[in-house]
């Protein structure tokens, strides 16, 4: 392409637009990421999924604290366009304002539904149908530039977040093969979004991972699918948390004063929530791994058949 391209992003999910820049041959002179974390119980130092990328290709990687203090090295790169994923911080207007082809945010909604850092999670969560690809201008505001291309992505009733997190970056890599040409081919229509239609999706908190049981079943559902794999829902019993690592949802009426715990059937612990009961396939108690549910049920299980879950 012989585009001078500095890429921004840090999850994995950035990964796949860093990919495909480079194998459609964009010039990626160099990548800003985040910096590294210390992770797990050894706090060991570890680079973010784009920075590991880029090292593979022996591309320079700046990993700014504040990014508004790395203008100038960033500049230095003399990008013609720079392109952000996931970056996770707001850019500077200067380095906004420099680039000839401006800056090129990739977002995982259909703008302007869900800006904000926790676009995926939010679209599962509320029960959407469809999300889709962006991409869009970059604006000072948060996620509010004009948008130029868009593409869909459905959403199953039983599909998780990492579902499809992994369908929205198979997305974002047609997104970069085949739109973002229209930006220095002169093409790109750039559409002012419509504020009136306007949400957010800002980062899931831990109070957001705690189950919320005033809700219907298919809304608990849409929580517990919304989590999963990441960072994953809980329920509270005997005063310890319990997360959700996989289940499925069964609509139907009963009796039951919920939310308890009814019973085990071949694969599942059974809830009872409003309108219905959750089937639990996979799960891990505080303090213990992950298991499935046969085994689970098998020790612990069996005493909470009959026993309610604190609201």
């Amino acid at each position: 392409m012989n585009i001078r391209v500095v890429f921004m992003g840090t999850p994995v999910f950035a990964t796949a637009v860093l990919k495909t820049l480079i194998e459609e041959n964009y010039d990626v002179v160099a990548v800003v990421t985040q910096p590294d974390k210390p992770i797990g119980r050894d706090q060991k130092m570890m680079p973010t999924p784009i920075k590991t990328l880029a090292s593979a290709f022996g591309i320079p990687v700046l990993q700014p604290l504040k990014v508004k203090e790395a203008v100038d090295d960033i500049l230095e790169f003399q990008p013609e366009m720079i392109v952000t994923c996931a970056y996770g911080q707001m850019l500077p207007k200067r380095l906004l304002e420099t680039p000839p082809l401006g800056c090129i945010n990739v977002h995982a909604s259909l703008l302007p539904k869900y800006r904000g850092g926790a676009p995926i999670h939010k679209a599962v969560i509320d029960g959407e149908k469809k999300t889709g690809i962006s991409l869009m201008k970059m604006a000072v505001k948060m996620d509010a530039g004009p948008v130029f291309a868009q593409r869909e992505v459905l959403i199953g009733e039983d599909d998780t977040t990492e579902i499809v997190h992994d369908r929205l970056m198979d997305c974002a890599s047609i997104c970069i093969k085949e739109d973002l040409r229209q930006v220095f081919e002169g093409k790109a229509d750039f559409r002012e979004q419509d504020e009136s239609q306007v949400t957010f999706a800002y980062n899931i908190t831990s109070e957001d991972e705690k189950i919320d049981f005033s809700k219907s079943g298919r809304m608990i559902y849409n929580q517990i699918r919304g989590l999963i794999s990441w960072p994953v829902s809980h329920f509270i019993i005997d005063k310890k948390k319990c997360k959700i690592h996989q289940a499925r949802f069964v609509e139907g009426k009963h009796s039951h004063k919920v939310p308890v715990f009814v019973g085990f059937d071949q694969d599942s612990m059974i809830l009872a929530v409003n309108d219905g009961w959750i089937y639990i396939q996979q799960l891990q108690l505080e303090g213990k791994k992950k298991t499935i549910a046969a085994d689970f049920y098998h020790g612990i299980g069996k005493t909470w058949i009959g026993k309610e879950v604190e609201v």
